[in-house]
Order: structure tokens, then C-alpha cells, then sequence
């Protein structure tokens, strides 16, 4: 790869003719910045005086570069950051399942026997402390009195209908959701590795949702049947959208590592095989190949390819990567 190289202006030119008489087709389905890109980066002025005459020629290794004025960078969002030194959170992946909170959950029934004459509430509302859910006569003194909820919270269950009889059974459930606990299952060799403060990357299966807690509790007991253990965060749900019984997965630190370079993963892009990073130097941007060692949720660990302060593309490196390919398609032609 040649970073400090670049084609001349009648070069790029007759290339994109030739590209355009082979597939006229290609280019529509390229996203609309790779587009933008690759017109501004075709009539820029930064090719000059390198032209076919200047002795040097024009080989392949052209195709792993491409040169991006800065207004048309910024305009398609492209942003580049410094390569540096960071930890890299060591994660274990673990299914669990949403779970109303013990102590936060009342079970209501009737105080006396009796006829049912009046339910208020249905599943689903919310009820303030104190409030009536239903309204039962006495069989004893045969006067009504108020079924009332001790918390608030949301009716979770009913099993009052007008008209039916109130007896031990409770009528409702309901649960305070304002915090709810993420009960995660831990197997194997993880059960060792899984520890009380762990951060918690919880992610909700239906929509993707991320949020953070952290472990407050590794079960004692191992589930015969699955044998395995269960770690426990309680997470706040003010929107009430965590739901009890619905399905997560979440990625739990269980290590730190410290990483002389490293790079966000939005950074990453493959290229003929190999991870790349986009290494910019002036307006020309370099497709880099670099050997990777761990990652987490947001960054991953370079071990070999770039250099401290080199500037990489951090975000919309696919439209970088797309600007290269049609360099490399030109090449072709």
C-alpha cells in the first residue's frame, strides 16, 4: 500500500469513464455518500503534478487509498480519532429474564368472606397506594367494605368478578415496576468468574434496548435442573418497558484488559479478507490491515499495523471503504 501516492486528475478521470461504459448500473446501488465522495475526490485538485509523465508510474497498491477533501469528509460525517492506550472490558455473555422484585409485589385479598359487588381496576393500571380495587358485602355483617392495594404499582393479576364470592384466594397482584431484577443463569466455569458488583450490559431480545446495572447477588442455590446458578441486578424501569418474563441476554465484565492501542469497533471494516483500519494522513485515507487481540462492547484491541496518534476513521468508515473499491474497480478496468 502507497498512502502518499495519488492518481492525477485526467487518470481518475478516464477511469471513471471506463467504469461507467462497463456497468452503467453499478453506481446506483452504492450509498448516496460513497456517491458524493467519489464525484468531489474525482474533480479535486490535490493529484496535480503527479500526471503519467512524472516517471513514477501508477501501480495496484493505488486501490488501498483514496483521497477525501475535508469539506466532503465532514459533510458525510466521516470522523477520525487518535489511536491510544485504554482497557478493554473482558465480557461473558448470559441469557436470563425480567422478574418482578420480592418485597416489591402484594397479594390482596378479601379481610372477610363475601359476595363480590364491584371491581375498579382492570390488569394492566396503575394504582396509587390506598386505592380501592374492589368493593365486597360481608356474609357476617352483610355491610360492604373496600379491597384496597397496600403499594403502588401496577395490577399485574385479577381474579375478582362482580358477583363471585371473596374468599382466602387473593383477588389481585400487584407489583411495584419502578426497579426490577435481571435474573441472569451462569453455567459451568462462568459460575467462578461471575462476581457480586460485576457490570451488566443487559440487552432486551424484542427491540434491542441496551442498559446497564450492575450484579447485586449470586444465588447460593444451583437449579437442579439446569444446574446453574442464578446472578441477580436490579435495574431501574422508569418507562416501565422491562417487563416480568421478558427475555434478555447480557454481556457481564469479568476482566479488564489494558490495551497499548486500541480502536472503536466502528472502526473495524473488511477488506480482501483482513481487518482494516482507515489511517488518515492530510486528505488521503489509507485502508491499514491490523492484527486484533480482545474486544469488548465498543473497542478492540490493536496488537500489530498502526502507531499511537495515528488518526483512523471512527465513524462512516463504510463510505471510506466503498470510495476505495471504486479506486480498485478503476484499476481493474
Amino acid at each position: 500500500m502507497n498512502s502518499h501516492r495519488v492518481p492525477s486528475l485526467l487518470l481518475v478521470s478516464a477511469l471513471a469513464l471506463a467504469i461507467t461504459a462497463c456497468d452503467d448500473g453499478a453506481h446506483e446501488a452504492d450509498d448516496g455518500h460513497a456517491h458524493e465522495i467519489a464525484a468531489e475526490t474525482t474533480d479535486d485538485d490535490h493529484g496535480e503534478g503527479h500526471g503519467d509523465d512524472d516517471g513514477h508510474g501508477h501501480d495496484e497498491s493505488e486501490a488501498d487509498a483514496t483521497t477525501i477533501p475535508a469539506e466532503t469528509a465532514a459533510r458525510s460525517g466521516i470522523v477520525v480519532a487518535a489511536v491510544s492506550a485504554g482497557d478493554i472490558q473482558q465480557t461473558v455473555r448470559l441469557p436470563g429474564v425480567i422478574e418482578a422484585r420480592q418485597g416489591a409485589m402484594a397479594r390482596v385479598a378479601a379481610r372477610f368472606p363475601g359476595a363480590i359487588r364491584d371491581v375498579a381496576v382492570q390488569v394492566g393500571d396503575r394504582v396509587r397506594a390506598g386505592q380501592r380495587l374492589a368493593t365486597v358485602e360481608s356474609n357476617a355483617s352483610l355491610s360492604t367494605y373496600a379491597i384496597t392495594t397496600p403499594l403502588a404499582g401496577v395490577v399485574m393479576t385479577r381474579d375478582a368478578e362482580i358477583g363471585g364470592l371473596a374468599g382466602e384466594s387473593p383477588l389481585f397482584e400487584v407489583a411495584d415496576l419502578s426497579k426490577v431484577w435481571i435474573d441472569l443463569h451462569v453455567f459451568g466455569r462462568d459460575a467462578q468468574r461471575v462476581r457480586v458488583g460485576a457490570e451488566v450490559r443487559v440487552e432486551r431480545l424484542a427491540d434491542g434496548v441496551v442498559a446497564t446495572a450492575n450484579i447485586g447477588q449470586v444465588l447460593p442455590a444451583t437449579d437442579v435442573e439446569s444446574q446453574s446458578l442464578t446472578a441477580r441486578a436490579v435495574l431501574d424501569n422508569a418507562d416501565g418497558l422491562w417487563r416480568p418474563g421478558m427475555a434478555v441476554h447480557a454481556d457481564v465484565t469479568i476482566g479488564t484488559t489494558e490495551a497499548a492501542l486500541r480502536v472503536p469497533l466502528d472502526a473495524l471494516q473488511r477488506m480482501e479478507g483482513r481487518d482494516v483500519v482507515f489511517v488518515r494522513e492530510g486528505d488521503t485515507y489509507t485502508a491499514t490491515p491490523v492484527r486484533l487481540g480482545v474486544r469488548d462492547a465498543t473497542f478492540v484491541q490493536i496488537s500489530d499495523g498502526v502507531n499511537p496518534g495515528d488518526e483512523v476513521v471512527v465513524e462512516q468508515s463504510f463510505l471510506v471503504k466503498a470510495d476505495i473499491a471504486k479506486a480498485g474497480a478503476a484499476h481493474e478496468h
